[in-house]
């Protein structure tokens, strides 16, 4: 077994989660909780906020990098009417 770091303030056992899921996200107060099996990370509880959160930063940068990528590429005229 190799050693994970944990990559959340919070953790709890996957006996605490299930018996009181909600009570782990309210007492995480909206930050991730790590769930651990047998004192390693199986994976993370995210509330949906957070989680939505990520995913608009991801996009983010998903296109900055095509705005990047594209930033030198040859402009193309178009005429509005021929659309």
């Amino acid at each position: 077994m190799s050693i994970r770091p944990i990559l959340a303030d919070n953790s709890t056992s996957i006996s605490e989660l299930k018996k009181n899921p909600m009570a782990v996200v309210d007492g995480a107060d909206g930050f991730p909780v790590a769930v651990l099996n047998r004192n390693q990370p199986a994976f993370y509880c995210v509330p949906a906020e957070a989680y939505e959160l990520l995913m608009d930063k991801l996009e983010d940068i998903e296109l900055a990098q095509l705005v990047s990528d594209r930033q030198h590429s040859e402009e193309i005229e178009v005429d509005i009417d021929d659309l």
